[in-house]
């Protein structure tokens, strides 16, 4: 398995007031492994596209009783992103599938939870609407709507 540099955004800390800053965030530089464990059922993709949405300021707090959990200072951001899948050992997804779930503001990602993912079908949009209303209505709209022009 190849191992590459994986450039990642992380939250430095909690943001206490106001809008969060650049000065929040850190640029920070690790290590990946390209391929998943033998055995594993894990995902690992290449993010291409990824949101960036308001409940995400929630979760920069650390606010107690929040309907959503909030993010862990020090490590990378999460959110929906549209990625390539690189290496996997799921039985519903393979290399080269275009997906779109929660995963991490990073190059790549490692997904231990698959199930989250979905498998991107109609590539005759642009990939990065799976972020916004694609992403979020796909799973419960029909995909004869989509044909509708």
């Amino acid at each position: 398995m190849a191992e590459v540099s994986n450039k990642q955004v992380i939250l430095r800390d909690y943001v206490m007031s106001g809008l969060p800053k650049e000065s929040d965030f850190e640029l920070r530089s690790s290590k990946i492994r390209l391929g998943v464990a033998q055995g594993s059922k894990s995902v690992v993709v290449k993010n291409l596209y990824l949101s960036c949405d308001p409940y995400m300021r929630i979760r920069m707090r650390n606010s107690i009783g929040s309907y959503i959990a909030p993010f862990t200072p020090g490590s990378p951001i999460t959110g929906r992103g549209v990625a390539k899948v690189i290496d996997s050992g799921h039985p519903n997804y393979k290399k080269g599938d275009l997906v779109w779930g929660m995963t991490g503001w990073e190059e790549y990602s490692l997904i231990t939870e698959p199930e989250t993912l979905f498998k991107i079908e109609h590539t005759d949009v642009p990939l990065s609407y799976y972020t916004g209303i694609l992403g979020k209505f796909i799973p419960f709209v029909s995909s004869k709507l989509l044909q509708v022009q």
